[in-house]
């Protein structure tokens, strides 16, 4: 099993059968219009299954975000790499409306795109993100990640764009 990260605040740890309230949750409201919601009990299912399954078939994931003190899943975010993915992703989804904008994503995203170059070896990383999701938006902007309008994108998300993460540590 893989060890949590952590940070000052939180706990990043490999996503867990509990989390499944908290993820249908946010799949059935309109927050998750960004990364392809609001959608039914079934399709919500089967993305988490995704999800965990992910963690099986690459040995990573994205990490359920948990503050320290509290297992609660305040989102998913971190490593995310199906087959059928152009280039490695940095993704991130908070479930938790009433954790929004308060620097939880960002934090947690810092130590993911750590993670990712400097443990899982990656060389470069993208963040995959619908043209209008403003919040994720911001926050590839915050943690440095640059719009790559030459990017290959994933088949079927025609509009999306694709932000380049520098690697951690490197000279800008």
């Amino acid at each position: 099993m893989t060890a949590p990260l952590t940070t000052e605040r939180l706990i990043l740890r490999r996503p867990t059968p509990a989390d499944w309230p908290a993820f249908r949750d946010f799949f059935a409201s309109e927050r998750s219009a960004g990364v392809g919601g609001p959608q039914t009990i079934g399709q919500s299912w089967r993305q988490f299954a995704a999800e965990l399954g992910h963690w099986e078939i690459r040995g990573y994931g994205m990490w359920a975000v948990t503050l320290r003190g509290d297992d609660t899943a305040l989102g998913l975010i971190g490593p995310w790499v199906p087959d059928d993915w152009p280039e490695t992703e940095i993704g991130w989804m908070m479930l938790s409306a009433d954790h929004e904008g308060t620097g939880i994503a960002a934090e947690a995203a810092r130590a993911a795109v750590r993670h990712a170059f400097d443990v899982l070896g990656w060389t470069t990383a993208v963040s995959y993100i619908a043209a209008g999701n403003t919040r994720s938006l911001r926050l590839a902007e915050k943690l440095g990640a640059v719009r790559d309008d030459a990017a290959p994108k994933p088949d079927g998300y025609p509009d999306t764009l694709v932000y380049r993460h520098p690697v951690p540590g490197a000279q800008t």
